[in-house]
């Protein structure tokens, strides 16, 4: 599924996209932008929260920089869905081994810094 990435650019089955953007099972959301630039809140969320997913990757940037907030932790664990956030490129590598497994997996990928 993903083919590439590198810093501000990721290729996802042969298609390139240089925006922050959450990869489903079924389609992309692209140009996914946090309402906080840097830190990750809850409502930015809303449409992975509606999808249900067992398993959430977030991709925080080459380094790291895109925080995770505290309440983003307490509803995902709460609704019973996986969280690991890590830099992007580790990020993809760990998408890329979920999508073996039987779980509904999506990953928001901060593709910058």
């Amino acid at each position: 599924m993903i083919d590439n990435y590198s810093f501000g650019k990721i290729v996802v089955e042969g298609k390139e996209y240089t925006n922050d953007l959450i990869i489903y099972p079924d389609h992309i959301q692209k140009n996914w932008w946090r309402k906080k630039g840097h830190r990750l809140g809850l409502s930015d969320l809303d449409e992975v929260l509606d999808y249900d997913p067992d398993i959430l990757v977030i991709g925080q940037g080459t380094f790291a920089r895109m925080k995770v907030s505290k309440e983003v932790y307490e509803a995902l664990e709460e609704r019973g869905i996986e969280i690991t956030a890590e830099k992007t490129g580790k990020a993809i590598d760990t998408f890329k081994k979920l999508l073996k497994e039987d779980e509904i997996v999506v990953a928001a990928l901060h593709l910058t810094c």
